[in-house]
């Protein structure tokens, strides 16, 4: 029997988590789609055609979803960090930089202020927090790094076991991208 490992890639949209778990499935990882997963297990709420999102009832998605028992899968998705998973890849993306990929896909002024304000105030890392998620987590800043850079950095954190000194120390010691707004 293979060794399972399963792998949340997790971020604010727009950080590059496509284009690594797509790099990533080229590498011999099968990709599994948050929302294709909500949508297959019945966790999928009606698309607001305010903001054209439509919600994921994560805590029922975790419930229902019958994990595969071998194979290493990266799942995509902004809330896949809250999943039961072995690790969490935390794709971070300097809040300009993070601004200028959401108004090139062309969201609503509105939606690109409230993901990079999530962006700026690390907002994933509130949630692994509150949450109490305890598994290894790989913070990466894709603002300068492209997606072939960063599918290597993760392979070797891989390859060494997901190295982890617990979430306490990884929260103190992520990105701050608040400070770097007051220089």
């Amino acid at each position: 029997m293979t060794e399972r490992r399963i792998i949340a890639l997790s971020g604010t949209p727009c950080v590059g988590k496509s284009s690594l778990a797509a790099l990533m499935a080229e590498r011999g990882w099968h990709l599994l789609s948050l929302r294709d997963l909500a949508e297959e297990y019945g966790c999928l709420g009606e698309e607001d055609t305010h903001d054209g999102a439509a919600p994921v009832d994560i805590h029922a998605l975790d419930e229902a979803w019958e994990q595969p028992s071998e194979g290493k899968y990266i799942i995509d998705g902004h809330l896949a960090h809250l999943l039961h998973v072995d690790a969490v890849v935390l794709l971070r993306c300097r809040p300009s930089i993070l601004r200028q990929r959401l108004e090139a896909r062309g969201y609503a002024s509105e939606k690109v202020r409230a993901n990079a304000e999530w962006e700026m105030t690390a907002g994933h890392w509130s949630e692994l927090i509150e949450f109490e998620i305890d598994v290894p987590v790989l913070e990466m800043d894709s603002s300068d790094t492209a997606a072939n850079g960063l599918a290597d950095e993760l392979e070797a954190w891989l390859a060494k076991d997901c190295p982890f000194e617990g979430m306490e120390a990884a929260a103190l010691g992520a990105l701050d991208w608040l400070a770097e707004s007051g220089r």
